[in-house]
């Protein structure tokens, strides 16, 4: 990384000396003065990671350079099998039973043979929680909705904490355009959410398998829609963290519409870029480079599918 000029740091991201390149006179002119970085802070930024915070005000340089320490990357995305719960097995061994067999039958496909056993569960043991949410999510995958939304309610006034229902109700409040609703349903697990609390140190025992990368997502996508502008960047930004963006494209459509909202066409454009270069053959790809084209048209900029002038 370039981040000063001949007379200031060059900082090498690999960390390896021996790896600098020669650099040209206009090369090493470039970049940002070292007085401009005094009231800044250094933090990497990879998907699925957050990391501490360095403060270069204070920092003095030694021969010519900068020694800013380490910088910590933790990580914030969950690895699927690798968190468990252990509020399901209070259960008693019948309701227990039912629910995995439930799980397994719901795994296979047989909607109606997880229904059946889910449905026992609930009735042998009224405060399973997770039997609920199971039921509920075969009834809405049934198109039982007023079903489904009864099911996934009930699990969340058995046990507040126990996230993945709220989510449901969520998505389900989206499809119905209840943007209230959604920043409700989100708003809680975002509470909820360990991760939201800068204050937290250490190391974090998380036995929730959900993933708040969708629940971020939803709740800036409403806040987008209730004209909240400043909660829908802050939510898609917490979003843009947690989710691995392969496989969660739209985030950038969201941040673009966030950002031309703002007037801040430039990284709106990059921002469609992004999602354009993921998935080149979306359903929406004419259209995403029609609105392209007309931020481009907005910031001045030459179109990306133009090439620039020659002189």
């Amino acid at each position: 990384m370039q981040m000063g000029s001949m007379t200031d740091s060059f900082l090498d991201a690999t960390g390896d000396r021996t790896s600098l390149s020669p650099m040209s006179s206009k090369a090493l002119l470039a970049g940002i003065p070292r007085r401009e970085l005094t009231n800044c802070e250094l933090r990497a930024s990879v998907s699925g990671f957050r990391s501490n915070t360095v403060m270069l005000a204070g920092l003095t340089a030694v021969s010519g350079t900068i020694d800013v320490g380490s910088i910590v990357v933790q990580r914030t995305t969950k690895i699927d099998g690798m968190t468990l719960s252990a509020t399901p097995y209070k259960a008693p061994k019948d309701a227990l039973k039912a629910y995995e067999k439930g799980l397994a039958a719901q795994k296979a496909g047989k909607l109606d043979n997880a229904r059946e056993y889910f449905e026992k569960a609930v009735q042998i043991y009224p405060s399973y929680a997770h039997a609920w949410f199971q039921l509920g999510a075969v009834l809405q995958v049934e198109d039982q909705k007023d079903a489904a939304r009864a099911a996934y309610t009930r699990a969340t006034n058995i046990d507040g904490k126990y996230l993945p229902p709220y989510l449901s109700l969520a998505v389900m409040e989206y499809e119905a355009g209840n943007w209230t609703g959604v920043v409700n349903f989100t708003g809680h697990i975002l509470e909820l959410d360990p991760l939201n609390h800068e204050s937290v140190t250490g190391y974090i025992v998380d036995f929730d398998p959900l993933n708040c990368a969708e629940a971020y997502f939803y709740n800036a996508l409403a806040n987008y829609r209730l004209n909240k502008i400043e909660d829908a960047e802050k939510s898609a930004r917490k979003a843009e963290q947690r989710a691995d963006l392969s496989r969660f494209p739209q985030l950038h459509l969201l941040l673009a519409e966030i950002y031309a909202r703002k007037n801040n066409y430039g990284n709106a454009i990059t921002e469609i870029q992004a999602y354009l270069q993921l998935v080149p053959q979306a359903k929406n790809a004419s259209q995403v480079r029609e609105r392209l084209a007309k931020l481009e048209k907005l910031n001045g900029s030459t179109p990306t599918s133009e090439k620039p002038d020659q002189k």
